[in-house]
Parts: C-alpha cells; structure tokens; sequence
C-alpha cells in the first residue's frame, strides 16, 4: 500500500510539475521603436516631448546608458534581434529590396525558440525581413501577425496592413492600431505564457500624425520637429497601453519587457529626417558612429530585476535573445551559436562587463567597442563629404561625442583594436545583396 501510493505521487508530481512550471514563466515582451533619437525620451534628457510611459517603464527596471544594436538601419537589427547572431554571420548586412531578399530561411528566430519552449508567440507592427510566402511572419515562428512587411508604411493608409496574410482594412492611426492589437494579444494569451514582439514604425518616415496629438505640441515652432514630438507622443501612448494591460491582468511581475530603438535618430544631411536629436551623440542612423547605434535601451520585470538602476557597461539587442531564454528556462544549446549575453547575472549582482567587444561591419563602414575605447570607420556624409572615413579611435569614457581622434597618439591601441574586429571578421559572410564593399 504503500508503495502504491509513493507511485501515485510519484506520478502526480510528474503531471503536475510541468504545469506549475508552465504557469511559472515568464511573459516576455519586446518593443522596439523605430529610428528614436538618443536623447528623445524624457529619462535620456529629453525636455520637449514628454514620455512618461517610456520613462516609467525605464524607471521600473534598467537603462542602459551604453545600449547598442549591431546594425545602423533597419532590418540588419531586426536580423540580429531575431536570430541572437551579428546578421553578418549570414549574409543580412543591408536592408532587403527585392522579392527574393530577407531573413534566410536557415536561420531559427526567437518566435521559432519560444514556439517550441510552448509559448503562444506574436508580431505586431513591422516585419521587414522579407516578402515572399517562406519569409513572412507565420512562417517564421509567429502565430499571429498583424503589421506589414516592408520598411515603412503610411499612418492612415490601410493598404498592405495584414492580419496573417490577409488585408486587415484597418483604418485607425496605425500606432493606435498597433497599441489594440498587443493589448487584444495579452488579452487572448494571458493565461499561458506568451511572447509578444510589438515593433512600431514609429517614428519612422513618412512624418503623419494625428489632429489631437499636433495640437499637444503647437508650441514646438520647427513643423518636423512638432510632427515627430506628436508620433512619439502616441508610441508612449501606446506603451502605456500595454503596460497598463499588464498591470490590469496581474502581469507585471511575470513579464519581461526590453525596449529599444532599431538604431539611432536619421539627422543626417543629404538622407532623410525625421526631426530626432541624438545629443550628446555624433552621427545619425546609417553610420557607424554612437549616433547610428547607440540607443536607448531598457529592461524591465519587476521583481526580478533592480528597479530605477541605469548601467552603463555596453550591451547589444543580441542579447535579448539569450537573456530571454534564460528567463523561461530554456538551455541554449551550442549549435545554436548566439552571440549575445545572458543579461540577467548582470542584472543582480555580477560586476563585470557582459561583453569583451561589441563589433559592427556595414559596407565599407566598421566599429569596435573594447571597454571605453572604440575604433571606427563610418560614411562621411555625416560630415557633408562622400565616401568612408580613415580609421579613428575614440576614447568613449571622456569623448562620448567622438570629437578628439586619438588614433595617431595610440598606435598600438589602433593595431590591437583592428587585430581583434579582423578576428571577428572572418566569421562574417559577404552580404547576400546590397551595395558596399564588405571590409
């Protein structure tokens, strides 16, 4: 007898253990904006556009003063976020234009991970990771989709916004369209755990706002500038929507959030604008300066992690990735070969640098980070010239605007910070399509 009932418990907790664990894990949330500038947020210094949404979720975790991604436009972040890996490694270095072009079907996303982790997965907002039936989102792990597929899209038109491959005809201000649709998700999903990558195009070109949202920032004299101040005033909007369904839901605590910008602001003479300021930062999205990759960069899941911390040790969206998998309870496996860090000893206590070297290839552009020190060849229009800079070494630590070249002063720094990004390097693959040549 028992033996009988040592079996029987024995079995119980078998059946129910999974269960319980199921219910243990975390929600994990991604949100990124789309082309912020640095110092367009209220906690980065900000002091026209008030974010108070974006700024609480910041304060209920971490901001990363050195937040990085590994690529200075659109879908080669995207490519990296999904995968955990430099988008180099194969291939996606530029953004896709053709038919053919995206994310290649060799690689496994966070949606295909959490997928089979058992999470209910998610894509609200932009794709741009490829057009073509193989590519889209429910093909690349994601049971729901609602956004559209290219690199940008009009505010208020509805053609080309999808729900999974069909024509939505949704005609709602498309940040506000996008603001329902998470909440709907959370909604549908809350009582299992669920990953949800909520990817605005704010504040992405063309510059569209609503009435109601211009008239807040009438003050604001510079028209591009007003109509930028209004689209981020409705991604806040749209934050706060969510984060207030999380906190309705009892959710709060047993989600993890990240929040970021694909890459810096577009300030760039000769590109297009939307009006963003990368202060203190030099250079502008499309280059490999702080102003094209550094960003401003959040983690949050209270509870868990140190609640109004700001850190400034280097970190890449590679690492959401990774730091997520570790969340739910997930091994990563070695064939797998991410290249981002788990964040979270980091987060609670762990003292050192979560990376040796952060590194960039865009073209004939190129970037090391190594501590406080970084090396750099970037497009000198950002200069109002043409072509690519000579190499420059910038100490970050006191030059955080890369203003004084100490590259002449520092040779063998120069030969040591080259001699690791080469190392690098041959991982990298030639890009797959696109212009620059790839050094």
């Amino acid at each position: 007898m028992v033996i009988r009932a040592a079996f029987a418990l024995a079995v119980a907790v078998l059946l129910i253990g999974p269960a319980v664990a199921a219910e243990s894990r975390p929600n994990v949330v991604v949100i990124v904006g789309d082309d912020m500038g640095y110092a367009d947020v209220g906690v980065q210094g900000c002091k026209d556009i008030p974010t108070p949404h974006l700024d609480a979720l910041a304060r209920s975790g971490v901001r990363f003063t050195s937040g990085y991604v590994s690529g200075p436009y659109c879908s080669p972040t995207r490519a990296g976020l999904l995968t955990g890996r430099y988008q180099t490694r194969f291939g996606h270095e530029f953004n896709p234009a053709g038919a053919a072009q995206g994310l290649p079907v060799t690689e496994t996303t966070m949606a295909d991970r959490f997928r089979a982790a058992g999470y209910r997965t998610a894509l609200v907002g932009k794709w741009h990771l490829g057009n073509s039936a193989d590519r889209q989102p429910q093909k690349r792990g994601f049971d729901e989709f609602f956004g559209f597929l290219g690199g940008a899209h009009d505010y208020f038109a509805p053609n080309g916004i999808l729900r999974g491959t069909t024509p939505a005809g949704d005609k709602a201000y498309l940040t506000d369209a996008l603001a329902r649709e998470a909440v709907e998700f959370i909604n549908r999903s809350k009582a299992n755990p669920f990953f949800l990558y909520l990817a605005f195009n704010a504040v992405h070109t063309p510059m569209q706002a609503d009435d109601p949202r211009l008239k807040k920032f009438a003050g604001i004299a510079d028209q591009r500038r007003r109509t930028y101040a209004a689209m981020m005033s409705a991604m806040d909007d749209a934050v706060g929507l969510v984060a207030g369904k999380l906190k309705a839901e009892g959710l709060t605590e047993n989600t993890l959030v990240f929040f970021f910008s694909d890459n810096g602001g577009p300030t760039m003479k000769g590109t297009t604008i939307n009006g963003s300021v990368n202060t203190p930062l030099r250079g502008s999205k499309r280059t490999t300066l702080e102003g094209g990759v550094r960003v401003p960069f959040f983690v949050s899941w209270p509870g868990h992690v140190p609640a109004g911390a700001t850190d400034d040790r280097p970190v890449i969206q590679l690492d959401v990735l990774p730091t997520a998998l570790a969340a739910a309870g997930v091994g990563v496996k070695p064939e797998w070969k991410l290249e981002g860090a788990d964040l979270l000893p980091y987060l609670t206590g762990k003292t050192a640098a979560p990376h040796d070297a952060l590194y960039w290839r865009f073209g004939s552009q190129m970037a090391i980070r190594k501590g406080d020190w970084k090396l750099v060849r970037y497009d000198l229009t950002a200069e109002g010239q043409t072509g690519t800079s000579a190499t420059k070494l910038y100490d970050l630590k006191a030059d955080i605007g890369e203003a004084t070249d100490l590259a002449v002063k520092q040779p063998d720094r120069v030969r040591e910070l080259q001699t690791a990004w080469d190392a690098w390097n041959k991982a990298n693959v030639p890009p797959l399509w696109g212009g620059g040549k790839a050094e």
